[in-house]
């Protein structure tokens, strides 16, 4: 990505970490360079960039906390503020039976650069579950949660039993308050 791109995107993460990101402008500002290209191009890149980058980096307490789940036969949902065409490759690599990530726009199979549906993001997460087990009332009992960030607080509050995953400060401070589990994971333990 040209420099000036990278220096906003990063402007931009400050802002997410601080709670006053506009979700709706940074996914407008990061999907500029996607218009106009094929569906079919940007997954043939995202599964390479999944499979030859992102998967090193998976926390083995991560897997196997997956695993833990998969054994008691809960549904798996993977859930991120990310664009569908990063998340969807991990949630396949996962064996994740569900994937909410924010929504890429296209037309006749081009995309358009801009997103559709509810940003998951904040209570848009929320807002998305809801709408994936529609009519399943029971949905939020005895569901877990995880996350790093205190931007998934209404996600949080909203499943039975939260955890707080290498929380970033403000996520650390709610979780102690809380008495919810805070867990370090390592990539390399």
């Amino acid at each position: 990505a040209p420099a000036g791109m990278v220096a906003e995107e990063q402007a931009m993460m400050s802002l997410y970490h601080q709670g006053k990101m506009d979700m709706h402008q940074y996914m407008a500002f990061t999907l500029q360079p996607l218009a106009g290209r094929t569906r079919q191009w940007l997954d043939s890149l995202c599964t390479r960039f999944a499979e030859q980058v992102l998967r090193e980096r998976l926390y083995p307490e991560g897997l196997a906390r997956i695993e833990w789940h998969r054994q008691r036969g809960d549904e798996l949902v993977l859930i991120s503020a990310s664009g569908e065409h990063l998340v969807a490759p991990m949630a396949q690599m996962l064996g994740m039976d569900h994937c909410v990530a924010i929504l890429l726009d296209e037309e006749a199979g081009m995309l358009t650069g801009q997103t559709r549906g509810t940003l998951s993001f904040r209570e848009g997460k929320v807002a998305r579950i809801n709408q994936l087990f529609a009519g399943k009332e029971h949905l939020w009992q005895g569901s877990f949660g995880y996350s790093d960030s205190h931007n998934d607080l209404p996600m949080l509050q909203a499943v039975s039993h939260p955890h707080a995953v290498n929380p970033a400060p403000a996520l650390r401070q709610c979780a102690e308050e809380l008495g919810w589990p805070l867990w370090t994971w390592q990539l390399h333990p």
